[in-house]
């Protein structure tokens, strides 16, 4: 019966080339992750606090640091045709340290996608009433957990509506806004609240999207060529970061608030409900996905037998609308926020063995033609973690540069170190579930 729950999308094995998607399904639920509600929030947040040409510099430096981590991530992800958490076997963590991996990704995700759905919630309630913020937060998040059951066909088929609508309803809601106020003088303007430095800056942007980089394998999956990867990132980040990123910096220095909420509400009125869905269901559909591939692969690690990614999802999504609705997870943000940190030292040592190591790159090329994920991974690599844990630490309370960038190359340099001195070893050695690609695909059919 639990196989009956949504679509699994070979959560534990590789995408087949003949489910692959075309580069505008892919890169269109990429730039909906980028041009969400969000990236409005992050923008007002940063323009409350900067000129606007010293935000365009921020937007612009934070860009180029996530546009690499994504790329090359992304290139393994498609390379290999598996989940963040399932390549993190055979890229420096074992079976083991994927678990956890797993586990992290589960609750920070679901975290934010509860935080997300309660702001929703809140513009809802200020715009429609009907019901009280806690059932908003129900009926958003279970209607966004309805469609990730069903998979990554379900959501590009959501984002080919979304999005576009999303983008219209943000120029006329800038247009409203700016309407009556000169460009030149917004733009020379000085920041309505207190000051924050370039760094300060690039770091809130390339933080805000780190987590998303970091699970880009989850997408990029289904990508047909690398050429497709490299495409759909710069597009998606570079636009989502200009367009939505600056726009939500004007509207900071026109209401001279960070209130973006509050400005979109009272420029536009009612459209500000379709703004607020649209803009939040297609950063908060991935936020899901991820948790629940990641969930897939916890429960596999540790309990011996996977759930099928569809009811994993579904777990989830009841979990986090549960929390939504119950108002304890604007507690827990701080949490969240140090997860985040835990993030970018495994981009590191993902790009540092797949890239430079190699110390199992040779089990993923022989079984790729196959279809199917190799057949074992070691249990535990000891280095990774310790290396995890030092960069984490140099991320959070190193005092120079950019905290999330900091933790990401001290990972790969250390990484590289311990490779080049044989100090990454596997501990054990575990199977692959059976649930295979085409175990996934037969279970599927029936």
């Amino acid at each position: 019966m639990s196989q009956a729950v949504g679509v699994d999308d070979h959560a534990l094995g590789r995408i087949p080339e003949s489910e692959r998607y075309t580069w505008l399904s892919v890169a269109v639920q990429r730039f909906g992750q980028m041009s969400a509600l969000p990236q409005f929030l992050l923008g007002a947040t940063i323009g409350f606090g900067m000129k606007f040409w010293d935000a365009f510099w921020a937007f612009t430096l934070g860009a180029v640091i996530l546009e690499v981590v994504t790329i090359f991530v992304g290139v393994i992800g498609v390379r290999e045709g598996m989940s963040t958490s399932m390549i993190a076997r055979w890229t420096g963590f074992g079976r083991g340290g994927s678990s956890l991996i797993g586990l992290v990704i589960g609750i920070s995700l679901v975290g934010w996608f509860g935080i997300q759905s309660q702001i929703s919630a809140q513009g809802l309630t200020r715009l429609v009433g009907v019901l009280p913020e806690w059932g908003w937060s129900l009926v958003f998040g279970l209607g966004v957990t309805a469609v990730v059951v069903f998979g990554f066909k379900s959501m590009a088929w959501t984002a080919y509506l979304t999005v576009p609508l999303f983008l219209a309803l943000v120029s006329w809601s800038i247009t409203s806004a700016l309407s009556g106020h000169s460009l030149g003088a917004l733009v020379g303007s000085s920041a309505p609240g207190p000051h924050l430095g370039l760094l300060q800056g690039a770091a809130l942007v390339s933080g805000s999207f780190i987590i998303g980089a970091v699970v880009t394998p989850d997408m990029t999956r289904f990508n047909r060529t690398t050429g497709d990867v490299v495409k759909q990132t710069v597009v998606g980040i570079t636009l989502g970061e200009y367009v939505i990123g600056l726009a939500g910096v004007l509207l900071a220095h026109v209401a001279r608030t960070d209130d973006i909420i509050g400005i979109v509400t009272s420029s536009v009125g009612w459209v500000g409900v379709l703004l607020i869905l649209f803009g939040t269901f297609k950063i908060n559909d991935w936020n899901l996905y991820s948790a629940g591939l990641g969930l897939v692969n916890f429960t596999g690690t540790v309990f011996g037998k996977s759930i099928p990614r569809g009811l994993a999802t579904l777990i989830v999504g009841v979990a986090g609308s549960l929390l939504a609705a119950s108002g304890v997870l604007t507690q827990f943000t701080d949490f969240l926020l140090l997860l985040g940190v835990a993030f970018p030292p495994v981009a590191g040592i993902m790009i540092a063995e797949y890239f430079v190591v190699r110390s199992w790159r040779s089990e993923l090329d022989d079984t790729r033609a196959t279809g199917q994920a190799p057949g074992t991974a070691p249990s535990w690599v000891p280095a990774s973690l310790v290396i995890w844990l030092v960069s984490a630490l140099v991320g959070k309370y190193a005092t120079f540069g950019l905290g999330s960038i900091n933790a990401l190359v001290a990972a790969f340099t250390l990484y590289v170190i311990a490779g080049k001195l044989n100090l990454v070893r596997g501990v054990g050695t575990a199977g692959t579930e059976s649930l295979t690609a085409s175990a996934a695909q037969a279970a599927e059919s029936r």
